[in-house]
């Protein structure tokens, strides 16, 4: 990204496109020659069409040229937005045939049959008679396609550019060519780049970002940006970045209201840090995370939950079971959870809804259900600690707790994780099955805390008819993490009635 350079809000001209203007840092600049890259299908058109619109609010006058499509087809894509383009000025192919002498008989426009002089004298007279404030042109294909050879069609997109801008024109130009060097004579001459992407996973729908080749003299937010195509148009999901949000809070500690689990993280998770629970499948990571959520919003605090892996269903009626009252807290808003689907929401999207969510309103835990649904939304698998360290700096630094459940590999013994998230966690609680005596029984642990001292011992964790009992250290045994331990003391009841603690109410 260029450095930060100071400039007019008033020279920033609006895209339509939310996202897309805070990614340019306020939009497109005013009266310049911009160009927007990417293969057919990637939603150019819809750009363009936004564009326009917003110009169009605005009370500017806008033309859309298109040689590539119809004016029925554009009038479709339109509609399935549900726009209406009245007001518009469309330029098609149709009419610039009736503007050159060609043969009366040829029914079709053969760009190697037309002379390149004629078509940008028709073009250039049509957008003298409309006067727009604002133009599409889509796209460049035919005008390469007549210039014949780089040398021409640099010259003729030199002279577009000094035309436009010489009468006040802002201009976005579509451009299908991205694969091979011609699109650098485009990126040279154009103030600004905007290049999109669609890419295809094994599984799940389509993924779609955007970058910000260059801006002259202007500050940007660079990278890759993830952006989705609704009904409505073009939604764009910035990335994050934690070093724009920084702000001070003030840090207090999260109970779970089981005192033997708080006793475990001396007094409960802190704001701003994060939180990992992990170990194998079973052992009852999302009934502990839950405890916390319903916990915070008995205290009237409000929880994002985010459920990867199973139904909402399902997660409320065992919390429900459990004496936890999850179903009455969503309903009174205080708990606000929602259903991931993997394959169709990116990381870059559930990023965004984190921040909108958090910006919004005061949020005092978000819980992410697990982290193995999370990884299965990357389409690489290697940025997704780079992407969650950036998330978590994030909501550190807006003073909320974060919750991670990390599903491992294995029942008893050594666990493997799918993937080493641990150094980014603040606090890692650790659950584990152990036999003893014929019966499988579990524990939870905490092997690390950054905020503050912890206790070093190993409870019994127990998940019981009307919530979660956890029991005195185990200080009796050896080797509880192995999954097979030793006992030396004497027999007696590992949890008893003293260390019951009732779910909140």
């Amino acid at each position: 990204m260029p450095a930060s350079l100071p400039h007019p809000a008033s020279l920033d001209c609006s895209t339509g496109i939310q996202g897309l203007d805070f990614v340019l840092c306020g939009g497109i600049p005013r009266n310049r020659f911009c160009v927007v890259q990417g293969n057919p299908g990637v939603g150019k058109t819809t750009v363009g069409l936004q564009f326009l619109l917003e110009g169009r609010a605005k009370g500017e006058t806008g033309l859309f040229i298109t040689l590539s499509e119809s004016l029925d087809e554009l009038t479709e894509v339109a509609a399935s937005h549900g726009w209406d383009l009245e007001g518009l000025h469309i330029f098609e192919l149709a009419s610039l045939q009736e503007h050159i002498d060609i043969d009366a008989q040829s029914t079709l426009f053969h760009p190697s049959e037309v002379e390149l002089t004629k078509v940008s004298g028709v073009l250039m007279a049509e957008i003298e008679r409309v006067q727009p404030a604002r133009i599409v042109f889509d796209s460049l294909s035919e005008l390469r396609l007549l210039s014949q050879n780089p040398l021409r069609f640099r010259r003729q997109l030199l002279s577009l550019k000094q035309f436009l801008t010489g009468r006040a024109c802002t201009t976005l130009v579509m451009d299908d060519r991205v694969a091979d060097d011609s699109d650098l004579e485009v990126q040279s001459i154009a103030h600004a780049v905007i290049r999109l992407e669609q890419m295809a996973p094994d599984y799940g729908d389509e993924r779609r970002r955007l970058s910000i080749v260059k801006v002259r003299g202007r500050r940007f937010r660079g990278g890759y940006h993830d952006y989705v195509i609704r009904q409505g148009g073009m939604v764009v999901f910035p990335r994050l970045v934690a070093a724009d949000h920084r702000s001070d809070s003030a840090p207090a500690h999260l109970s779970s209201d089981l005192p033997g689990l708080d006793a475990l993280l001396k007094g409960g998770l802190a704001s701003g840090t994060s939180t990992l629970i992990m170990g194998p499948p079973g052992t009852g990571k999302s009934t502990l995370s839950a405890k916390f959520a319903v916990a915070a919003a008995a205290r009237g605090q409000k929880v994002l939950a985010y459920v990867f892996d199973e139904k909402l269903e399902t997660f409320a009626r065992r919390s429900d079971t459990l004496g936890m009252k999850w179903s009455a807290y969503v309903e009174k808003g205080l708990i606000e959870v929602s259903q991931i689907d993997p394959a169709e929401v990116s990381p870059g999207e559930l990023a965004h809804r984190i921040r909108e969510s958090v910006e919004r309103e005061p949020i005092a835990i978000v819980l992410i259900d697990s982290l193995n649904g999370y990884l299965n939304a990357m389409p690489e698998e290697r940025f997704l600690t780079a992407q969650m360290h950036e998330m978590l700096m994030y909501l550190g630094q807006r003073g909320v707790a974060t919750i991670l459940l990390l599903a491992q590999q294995g029942l008893i013994g050594a666990m493997q994780s799918p993937v080493d998230i641990t150094y980014l966690a603040d606090t890692v609680v650790i659950l584990r099955y152990f036999e003893l005596d014929g019966a499988v029984k579990q524990a939870v642990s905490v092997i690390k805390k950054r905020s503050g001292n912890h206790e070093r011992t190993i409870r019994e964790y127990k998940i019981i008819a009307n919530g979660i009992e956890i029991g005195e250290p185990l200080r009796d045994f050896r080797g509880v993490l192995t999954g097979v331990p030793s006992y030396d003391g004497p027999r007696k009841s590992l949890t008893g009635p003293a260390e019951v603690a009732t779910a909140a109410s």
